[in-house]
């Protein structure tokens, strides 16, 4: 190995590479990276893809970039959350061990959402169209994400914020989507599911989380004319996912419901 490159990880060079790849060629390493589960990778192809700021994003563009921060923030999430039991159940040197490890997960986790807040609001938001309302919803869902995530990992002096702030693009997505779109499109639909898990896991409502859920549902049912055979299957999928989660939440919400003699949840 030469000389120096001991010393650089092996993603590092990765994007060292990048900066020499076509818009083409970047697509297709973060394809290839997607293929084998190396995220770190696949985002920062997209991030490079992102940053030539040469022309506004495709369809498969915005979804890569979209998956590739998705599975990374998820994961280290998924990790930060796999050690509250150990980090609030043990003791001693375990339990410090426990908590310096999870503290360097949500600084990594942080690391990854603010990179990609950072995208949108300096680039892609930034120069999206005026008139190109589906990328904007997809952009400020993804903004919504971020902060949803920034949130649940955050201490409570800094969570009303972070809240907020996903609150604020969450909302502003769900009002050009429903303005702009069919209530059964799959982006319409992974927009309610998102928002309201964000208000039933961060926020601890799951009465709004329900009525959330429950009304793209509703509204999706209603309009199953539209759907065209293009999005079938990742609509109907994602339609399942909010059936599922209001089964869940009203199903949690019932033994308050029984004690407090209000009968059936109403929307």
């Amino acid at each position: 190995m030469p000389h120096g490159l001991c010393e650089i990880g092996l993603s590092e060079i990765f994007s060292l590479s990048l900066s020499m790849l076509s818009r083409k060629q970047l697509v297709q390493a973060a394809q290839l990276a997607e293929q084998c589960g190396r995220y770190t990778d696949m985002a920062a192809a997209m991030k490079q893809l992102v940053m030539e700021g040469k022309d506004p994003l495709t369809h498969e563009e915005r979804t890569l970039l979209s998956e590739a921060y998705t599975f990374l923030i998820r994961q280290h999430c998924s990790s930060w959350r796999q050690l509250r039991y150990p980090v609030e159940q043990t003791v001693g040197k375990q339990k410090e061990q426990a908590q310096a490890y999870r503290e360097i997960i949500k600084k990594e986790l942080e690391t990854q959402c603010w990179e990609s807040l950072g995208l949108l609001d300096n680039m892609l938001l930034k120069h999206c169209g005026e008139t190109d309302y589906e990328s904007r919803a997809f952009y400020l869902k993804m903004k919504g994400d971020s902060y949803r995530y920034l949130a649940e990992v955050a201490l409570p002096d800094a969570k009303e914020t972070l809240v907020k702030s996903a609150e604020t693009a969450y909302g502003e997505a769900q009002e050009i989507s429903q303005w702009c779109m069919e209530p059964t499109h799959p982006l319409v639909l992974a927009l309610a599911l998102n928002y309201s898990t964000f208000y039933y896991e961060v926020v601890n409502n799951p009465q709004q989380a329900t009525r959330l859920a429950r009304s793209a549902f509703d509204m999706a049912i209603a309009g199953l004319e539209t759907l065209s055979l293009e999005y079938y299957k990742e609509s109907t999928v994602i339609m399942q996912n909010l059936r599922d989660s209001i089964l869940q939440w009203t199903g949690d919400q019932q033994p308050q419901e029984e004690e407090s003699d209000e009968g059936e949840f109403e929307d």
